[in-house]
């Protein structure tokens, strides 16, 4: 990685088509180290789709994406490996503990100094350790979804929906996590529907409309 300076993720001219209809078009930004980029529109306006294209799972119909000056397609896993990517749903193995599902994703991406053990205490599911998933609240499985960004070390943070089934203490501890990502020299781009005040980092906004 160059200097910090140099580390950004750039969208050119993006358009996004589905089902013949035009998502977004001549989308552009510049998300760089200490920023975050919040992503707002309606149900449907592509939201989604545009996190997918960032995080390289579906191609844009027009425009580039590029890392560090470089195209993502062309990147491949120098890319991936400076990712970190929650969707939607929460992707929690049921059958599972809280424990065991940060265990399994810290051995397969790229681990943090941060244990499972810390990393639930610090999204406030200490205690819950030893708990099967499929015993837990939608809201307590959005929180060990969460904590996989803890265990692992990724500069860019891609989060569609974080607050999704999370209380209020929920939403202040994943805000909590975004300020000191970026303060670390981190990047975070998310999706929501709520207004969201932070401490610290530069935000930056696209709104979608359809």
């Amino acid at each position: 990685m160059g200097l910090e300076q140099d580390i950004s993720l750039e969208a050119h001219g993006l358009s996004c088509i589905r089902d013949d209809r035009i998502l977004f078009s001549e989308l552009e930004f510049d998300l760089r180290p200490h920023q975050v980029l919040v992503i707002e529109g309606r149900n449907g306006s592509g939201k989604t789709s545009l996190l997918r294209i960032l995080c390289g799972i579906r191609m844009q119909d027009e425009g580039t994406i590029h890392w560090c000056g470089d195209p993502i397609d062309k990147l491949g896993g120098q890319y991936f490996r400076h990712l970190a990517y929650i969707g939607h749903m929460d992707g929690v193995k049921r059958d599972l503990t809280a424990m065991e599902n940060l265990a399994i994703a810290k051995a397969l991406g790229t681990a943090n100094d941060i244990g499972p053990e810390e990393a639930l205490e610090q999204v406030g599911l200490g205690g819950f350790e030893d708990v099967f998933a499929q015993s837990l609240s939608a809201g307590q499985r959005r929180r060990i979804a969460l904590a996989r960004l803890l265990v692992t070390r990724h500069r860019l943070w891609i989060v569609d929906e974080p607050f999704t089934a999370l209380d209020k203490d929920g939403v202040d501890i994943f805000k909590t996590m975004i300020e000191k990502h970026t303060a670390s020299g981190g990047m975070v781009a998310f999706t929501s529907h709520q207004d969201v005040v932070f401490e610290g980092p530069e935000l930056q906004y696209i709104h979608l409309s359809t």
